[in-house]
């Protein structure tokens, strides 16, 4: 680091830092109200292009191990149930609904799920045929994944590895100088697959889908159902899926009462699922 970057770190480089870290509010609050203010050093733009990249890889990883989509009926099946959810998103983001969304499916038997920025959902074979997931709690799931796109987790969890793990490149990009994509779209899959969410964003996480699936004519008390399945399988012997989403008691009585906020939504839902 030259003696030029560190004085610029120091004086007018962190007032810059600070002035990008502005507190934005990514998300209308739908019916639950979600409307916690958020740190964000990158722009929604960025990120999703390097998650879209990220993606990508994995995508190509899986089509070369004849894991993508290899079940075309549990595909469809996971595909009619995002596009429900999706359909339903304008409740928190009015740009949501025309993002360029995938939603693939993994053939493994391990327990996972996950959506990255911009609309990019994979979902573990595993998951489903395990926990024998029925189409209300494969909703809840799912719902809750789209909920942290909606909300621009990643980019939350992005920013906050940026600053304290970066610094310099993280100024870099700032200012507009070049980086390394390759290594960013890896720090994206690192940030959805290896790194918990905070307690915080697994909340609103859980209550933004919790509405998303009653919108979408699927019964909210699905959300409470999968949530014990996945509790007592991890007490079993490791879940990945838990490994990233902490779950527990208090999650499941925070998930039961909200059910009452949104069972009018789903009362009046055109579909029941």
């Amino acid at each position: 680091m030259s003696g030029l970057w560190k004085r610029w770190l120091g004086g007018a480089g962190l007032a810059a830092l600070l002035a990008a870290c502005a507190q934005v509010s990514t998300t209308g609050g739908g019916a639950v109200g979600v409307s916690r203010s958020q740190s964000m050093l990158l722009s929604s733009q960025e990120v999703a292009q390097m998650s879209a990249q990220s993606y990508a890889q994995q995508l190509a990883q899986a089509r070369a191990a004849g894991r993508l989509n290899h079940d075309a009926a549990l595909t469809a099946r996971v595909r009619r149930i995002s596009q429900r959810l999706i359909a339903q998103t304008p409740a928190f983001r009015a740009d949501a609904k025309t993002w360029p969304w995938e939603v693939n499916v993994l053939a493994t038997d391990d327990m996972n799920a996950y959506a990255m920025a911009g609309g990019k959902i994979m979902v573990y074979s595993g998951l489903v045929s395990q926990l024998k997931l029925s189409d209300a709690e494969l909703a809840a799931v799912i719902g809750h994944e789209i909920s942290h796109a909606l909300r621009e987790h990643t980019r939350e969890n992005l920013s906050q590895e940026y600053a304290q793990q970066i610094g310099l490149s993280l100024v870099g990009v700032l200012a507009g100088f070049s980086a390394d994509q390759l290594k960013l779209a890896s720090m994206v899959t690192d940030v959805t697959l290896s790194k918990p969410h905070s307690r915080t964003m697994e909340s609103e996480a859980d209550i933004m889908g919790l509405e998303l699936m009653a919108r979408a004519g699927y019964d909210p008390n699905a959300a409470v159902n999968v949530w014990q399945k996945m509790q007592a399988a991890g007490n079993g012997g490791g879940l990945e899926f838990l490994s990233t989403h902490p779950s527990g008691p208090t999650r499941i009585r925070d998930l039961q009462s909200h059910i009452a906020q949104v069972w009018p939504l789903y009362q009046a839902a055109p579909k029941k699922g």
